[in-house]
């Protein structure tokens, strides 16, 4: 592959970014799967911190997500208010728009408050279901 200019990566991070970075796909990549269990933002009625375990799996056609990049992004919504099922399309969606893969599922997952778990799910594009 040849020498791929990154924004961030290799680079020292002072503040979150909603930019996706990427790279071209290697050949043969069936499926890339991202997965963090360090991301933060907040309810939008309560202001009260929620955390999530993000779970992100595409199909690459062209482009991967570089890492560094996606951890900058998670970082942007520490101060945000939304809900769990609005943070799951959200993050779809930018990953779809970023990367143009032939499909993307994301899963978040909200520790439990108030002793209620909440996992919602959004998938790109919207027919498709993966397991």
């Amino acid at each position: 592959m040849a020498e791929y200019e990154f924004k961030s990566l290799g680079k020292t991070a002072r503040q979150p970014s909603r930019t996706l970075e990427t790279f071209p796909a290697p050949a043969g990549v069936t499926k890339v799967v991202l997965e963090s269990d360090e991301v933060t933002s907040l309810c939008p009625v309560t202001g009260q911190p929620d955390w999530e375990t993000v779970r992100i799996e595409f199909e690459p056609d062209k482009y991967c997500i570089e890492s560094k990049s996606l951890k900058l992004y998670f970082w942007s919504f520490r101060e945000e208010g939304l809900f769990c099922e609005s943070f799951a399309a959200r993050v779809a969606q930018d990953i779809y728009a970023a990367c143009a893969p032939k499909w993307v599922k994301v899963t978040v997952t909200q520790r439990p408050r108030g002793g209620i778990t909440i996992s919602a799910e959004s998938a790109l594009p919207e027919q498709t279901s993966r397991s």
